[in-house]
């Protein structure tokens, strides 16, 4: 089948959509444990780009899951595939024009680097927001960790299957020792620096 597919060129390019626009398109990943503050930020980020006239779409976990990504799991291949699917919605999404904020946990860093690969590198900026542990659990707004703790999840992220830390995020945002508005005033302005044409 792989040998049948043709990609089509169409005339209207991603450099005449920015142009429309005014401003150039990206993905900003928050990479975070459950519960750091990841969609809280990215939702207040993208409230502000869009009163100011950018275009925006915002792509998160528990949304995804309920559509596109349904029919997936929690093993560690059905995590990696549903990354694999999302940085191709997100691809298309900056194709279009759009900046696209992406709120996942994300745990593992070489799921991270094949989605920056799929991406590619200068349209990806990964954005660490990272809360202790024990905040995310004073703070558990779905109440999971609750369940992870009684054993009724099992390989829940921070509980019993590991989160590995950006080593080198493009923005790091500690949401315990800093305002929701302080972090989406540092996100605004990376976003100012990376999005002007």
């Amino acid at each position: 089948m792989g040998n049948n597919i043709i990609r089509h060129e169409y005339t209207v390019t991603r450099q005449d959509r920015e142009q429309a626009h005014n401003h150039t398109a990206f993905v900003l990943w928050f990479t975070g444990l459950s519960g750091s503050g990841k969609s809280t930020i990215a939702n207040a980020v993208e409230q502000e780009l869009f009163k100011r006239g950018l275009k925006t779409y915002t792509l998160d976990g528990d949304n995804i899951r309920s559509g596109i990504n349904k029919d997936l799991g929690f093993t560690p291949e059905d995590r990696q595939e549903n990354l694999r699917r999302i940085a191709e919605v997100a691809k298309l999404f900056v194709d279009a024009g759009t900046i696209t904020l992406a709120a996942f946990i994300a745990p593992m860093r070489n799921d991270r680097a094949m989605v920056k690969k799929i991406m590619g590198e200068e349209n990806f900026y990964e954005i660490f927001i990272d809360t202790p542990l024990e905040i995310c659990e004073q703070r558990d707004p779905k109440g999971l960790y609750k369940k992870a703790r009684a054993g009724e999840i099992k390989d829940f992220t921070g509980i019993d299957a590991p989160y590995e830390p950006p080593q080198n995020p493009d923005l790091y945002l500690k949401t315990a020792e800093n305002t929701l508005e302080s972090c989406v005033k540092k996100v605004i302005t990376f976003v100012e620096q990376k999005s002007a044409r």
